[in-house]
């Protein structure tokens, strides 16, 4: 907020110990390409020249990251091969390292990623940093695809609090993991069951949606709006990776 505020401020803003994830810098590209005055983008400072107006321009904005991140994962819980077009390589490294040391298979082709899964993922360590380490956004996600993994897998967040509330949902469908403070203990089970869970957040959401799909049974979601709010069209995506869901 005090980023677009200080577009319009009179003199100079300096914001210290920025947010360095590639969205700030496609903003800032965003809001020069319509007059605004901002450097520093993708650094600890970004500095600021307010301007009296700005101008409409066409923008094309950058691939989803987490958006192709939950679907690589949503192939690798279901040991499937999918390819995702429009994506940034770079954007996704931490995702993809992660994949391949459970198992995975990825391929990167210009700006198309092709994931070929094992029948079975391997147990991995996580710890969420801020850009360019392992994004906080994709830690759910990920803890709902390691609830099936082989062997014991350790998460630790460290980017914010509270980000666990999830977990007792996931506990709900026969996860075995269990919380000490910023550290979730994920012990990999060989089925999950579907129940009537409640998405408390945008990611803790999906990770409930990634793990109905390989649930045995119906899982019912509920609070489905803090999903659809950041995944577009999400249901017909999954229906054409061959999910059987419906939204009432």
């Amino acid at each position: 907020m005090r980023f677009l505020q200080a577009v319009w401020q009179n003199g100079k803003t300096v914001i210290t110990n920025a947010a360095r994830e590639p969205e700030i810098i496609d903003l800032q590209n965003f809001l020069n390409k319509m007059g605004a005055k901002i450097k520093g983008a993708g650094t600890s400072q970004i500095e600021i020249d307010g301007v009296k107006h700005l101008k409409d321009v066409s923008y094309n904005i950058m691939p989803d990251r987490i958006e192709a991140g939950t679907f690589l994962c949503l192939a690798a819980a279901n040991h499937a091969n999918l390819l995702i077009k429009n994506i940034n390589e770079e954007h996704l490294i931490p995702m993809i390292d992660k994949l391949e040391e459970a198992g995975c298979k990825l391929n990167v082709k210009k700006s198309q990623i092709e994931i070929n899964a094992p029948k079975k993922i391997k147990a991995v360590n996580i710890k969420t940093m801020p850009y360019p380490g392992f994004p906080t956004d994709m830690q759910s996600v990920f803890g709902a695809l390691l609830t099936i993994a082989k062997g014991t897998s350790i998460i630790v967040e460290n980017i914010f609090e509270n980000r666990y509330k999830y977990i007792q949902e996931l506990i709900r469908m026969g996860a075995k993991v269990t919380i000490e403070g910023r550290t979730a203990i994920i012990k990999g089970t060989r089925k999950l069951y579907g129940a009537n869970v409640k998405a408390t957040d945008l990611r803790g959401g999906a990770a409930l949606v990634l793990a109905a799909t390989v649930a045995k049974g119906i899982t019912k979601i509920e609070n489905i709006e803090y999903i659809l709010r950041g995944y577009e069209r999400f249901e017909q995506k999954l229906k054409n990776i061959g999910v059987d869901i419906q939204i009432h």
